[in-house]
């Protein structure tokens, strides 16, 4: 089996997280039965990103991700490495990815992803 293109540690106890990435899986089904693209739940690892120093906790606020050349990816900049490797999502990518509109979808992506960890800890998933 090939190394994967792309890891993503998510949080399955967030059922926002868990959604958006249970739509990404169906869409990328050839690439993760290829072993090309990994999604895994971080609650299973809690350790898993250690070495990058990145926490249980930092992982349950926002996706991280190892891209094939051992990069640790984080937030939007995760969000954008799927996406170009979705079918019909590379424009995604590309809108939100460029070098004018990535500051913006990092600020956006960071606000949202604080949001919703508060509301999930509010409602005690962790």
């Amino acid at each position: 089996m090939p190394k994967p293109l792309l890891i993503v540690w998510y949080n399955t106890r967030c059922p926002v997280c868990d959604a958006g990435v249970s739509r990404q899986k169906r869409r990328l089904i050839d690439a993760v039965k290829a072993g090309r693209v990994e999604f895994r739940d971080i609650n299973f690892e809690p350790e898993a990103l250690s070495a990058f120093g990145a926490s249980l906790e930092d992982i349950r606020r926002r996706l991280h991700a190892i891209d094939a050349e051992g990069r640790l990816l984080v937030g939007a900049d995760v969000a954008i490495a799927v996406w170009r490797l979705t079918p019909g999502e590379g424009w995604l990518a590309r809108l939100f990815g460029n070098v004018i509109a990535l500051p913006l979808t990092r600020f956006g992506y960071d606000r949202f992803a604080d949001l919703l960890y508060a509301w999930n800890r509010h409602k005690g998933r962790w």
